[in-house]
């Protein structure tokens, strides 16, 4: 097998140092390797010369076969391993629509590393962040800070949103550079279904700063029935940044608040459900956040994009 390497790698690479390098051996065992290789078949394998190395034909023949060959015998041990340690077959993902672009590098990073497991997606809604979760028919959830639920382990991620408000395209709000908390006192606030408190209380305060009370009005489900609301100009309802990239609708408004803490993200999954495939997410969240911080500091999404 590791002739057979050495010989594949060769022949992609086309340079004795590369090859090595590559594989971790030296230039010489790369060279005892191929010319053993072609004292047993009886040919050049390479046609080389002190500036040129390429395939010779039957080089090249025996290339096409062995490639594909190699790779079923590499995936088969990877396989293998992979359902020994528990990091073959499906995790299914919680994210709030487009927001699971933002989270791309951890996506990548856990599929590269377990080419065996498989990613399926669910979306989140807003007004009922929790509840797929608590169902069972997500494994981890993409959720924002404060949780405060006993039974859920979170992993923190390396970017944080800044908060808008979103209004119909005729709101008093709408022309404003910028608005702070204590404006959502004139506002009325969509209200979510089975939101816990402390997570609404990012986007939509229960109380501005100086303690007079935000009216809530429009009762949601979807995030669809939030946009609806808010264009109709039936409500307001605190977002994300982002949502003033991935929702560019004409009817609608997004307006910085100044004084709103940044929306932190998270994942979370249920400590009792953890999963080998859960801990191997985990730890691909855990590697991207470490590679940002070796250099620029976190991601923060602000408005406008």
């Amino acid at each position: 097998m590791r002739e057979i390497e050495i010989f594949l790698t060769l022949a992609e690479e086309l340079h004795f140092s590369r090859t090595a390098e590559r594989l971790g051996i030296s230039p010489a065992r790369v060279s005892q390797s191929i010319k053993k290789q072609e004292r047993r078949i009886g040919a050049p394998l390479f046609d080389r010369t002190t500036r040129v190395v390429c395939l010779s034909p039957l080089g090249e023949q025996l290339y096409q076969a062995l490639k594909s060959g190699h790779r079923q015998i590499m995936q088969g041990i990877a396989t293998a391993q992979a359902t020994v340690d528990g990091t073959a077959g499906t995790l299914t993902l919680g994210t709030l629509g487009p927001l699971s672009t933002q989270i791309k590098n951890v996506l990548d990073l856990f599929l590269a590393r377990h080419p065996n497991a498989r990613l399926q997606h669910r979306e989140i809604q807003p007004a009922s962040p929790l509840d797929l979760l608590r169902s069972g028919e997500v494994d981890v959830a993409h959720l924002w800070l404060p949780i405060r639920e006993p039974d859920l382990t979170i992993e923190p991620t390396s970017y944080a949103s800044d908060v808008v408000l979103m209004v119909s395209a005729d709101h008093p709000y709408s022309g404003r550079d910028s608005i702070c908390l204590e404006d959502l006192g004139d506002c009325i606030v969509v209200e979510g279904r089975s939101i816990p408190t402390c997570m609404e209380e990012i986007f939509n305060p229960w109380h501005t700063p100086s303690g007079r009370p935000v009216r809530r009005g429009h009762k949601v489900t979807t995030w669809q029935e939030t946009l609806s609301a808010v264009a109709s100009g039936q409500a307001t309802a605190g977002v994300t940044a982002e949502a003033a990239t991935f929702y560019p609708w004409p009817s609608l408004a997004f307006v910085p608040i100044r004084d709103a803490p940044p929306c932190e993200w998270t994942f979370a999954w249920r400590t009792a459900s953890e999963t080998p495939l859960i801990r191997a997410f985990a730890r691909a969240a855990a590697g991207t956040r470490r590679g940002l911080r070796t250099g620029a500091p976190a991601g923060r999404a602000r408005w406008p994009p």
